[in-house]
């Protein structure tokens, strides 16, 4: 009995111990993961040098899982964002008993996607964690979005109509999520209901959203191919208004779009035409960028030749 009552004391001391080891270890983790914080905007290496140390220490801490992911991300490795959310996810229904985390899903499936289209896993591969954020959370507008570009890659059309007309449902003020599904719905010669969805995104819009560009663009090449070239000029004006403020580096062919509309008015408009083709000319067609815009390069030189001032 004697010898019992030993062991058992033994054996108390040692979960004791071990306890208390494992606490140590949280608590030197938390402030591992803390240092890493402070890091974060400064040095991102040193960052996750932190957080990786601390999930070492603590294994089980899903949040410092996800302060890593979401470092890796900052740096764009995608294969490491979701092995990380892997871990996070695993950690999280182990705590929880359940799934609670949507976004660490979304992040999974957006990480599976940016590898998707550098060939580096399947695209269908996406589809599993970013259709578990939104079962998490309904209203999970992103996802939905993300799972159409899945989709569509993934050559499902009705799929992604679906999810993005889901998206927009969830979150319409979201401007991001019209062109894309008005730009399907114009591949598949549904052009009424592409107008639809783009007019409809337009009463969401505010002055400076980005996304305006698209939207503009695309309901101008709908009013262009009805033949209402008033129209399809006023939609060009307002793209190349809504990409302004950074002089429309993200979207040069602003000008090539507006410069055709304008030849194309009856009676034309030369001056203004002429004025927006070589401004296209100069920063897409005597650099870089000439080989991608190569057809579009030709047709303003033709155009502008055609109304009395070619481009050098």
């Amino acid at each position: 009995m004697i010898k019992a009552a030993k062991c058992g004391l033994v054996a108390a001391a040692v979960l004791s111990l071990s306890a208390s080891a494992c606490s140590r270890n949280a608590i030197e983790a938390v402030n591992l993961a803390n240092e890493g914080d402070k890091a974060r905007d400064t040095n991102i290496d040193e960052a996750i040098s932190k957080y990786d140390q601390a999930t070492k220490l603590d294994p089980d801490n899903h949040r410092i899982l996800w302060k890593l992911a979401r470092a890796y991300k900052k740096k764009e490795q995608w294969d490491k964002v979701a092995a990380t959310c892997t871990k996070a996810e695993l950690a999280d229904e182990k705590m929880n008993k359940k799934k609670t985390f949507a976004e660490y899903y979304f992040l999974h499936g957006y990480a599976l996607e940016q590898q998707a289209a550098k060939g580096g896993v399947a695209w269908t591969e996406a589809k599993g964690p970013l259709q578990t954020a939104f079962q998490i959370d309904p209203n999970y507008a992103q996802a939905y979005f993300e799972l159409a570009e899945v989709m569509l890659h993934s050559d499902d059309e009705q799929g992604a109509i679906q999810n993005y007309t889901k998206a927009i449902e969830v979150k319409p003020d979201e401007l991001q999520f019209y062109a894309p599904l008005a730009d399907l719905y114009m591949r598949l010669n549904f052009n009424k209901e592409a107008e639809g969805v783009l007019r409809e995104g337009l009463t969401y819009g505010k002055e400076g959203d980005k996304h305006l560009f698209g939207i503009h663009a695309l309901l101008g090449n709908l009013l262009e191919m009805k033949n209402d070239m008033p129209g399809a000029i006023v939609e060009y004006e307002a793209a190349k208004k809504a990409c302004a403020a950074d002089q429309c580096n993200d979207h040069k062919e602003a000008y090539f779009l507006l410069g055709t509309a304008y030849a194309a008015a009856s009676p034309p408009r030369k001056n203004e035409a002429v004025q927006e083709l070589q401004r296209f000319w100069k920063v897409t067609c005597k650099g870089a960028l000439a080989q991608r815009y190569e057809a579009q390069c030709s047709q303003a030189r033709e155009i502008s030749t055609r109304l009395g001032t070619p481009l050098q």
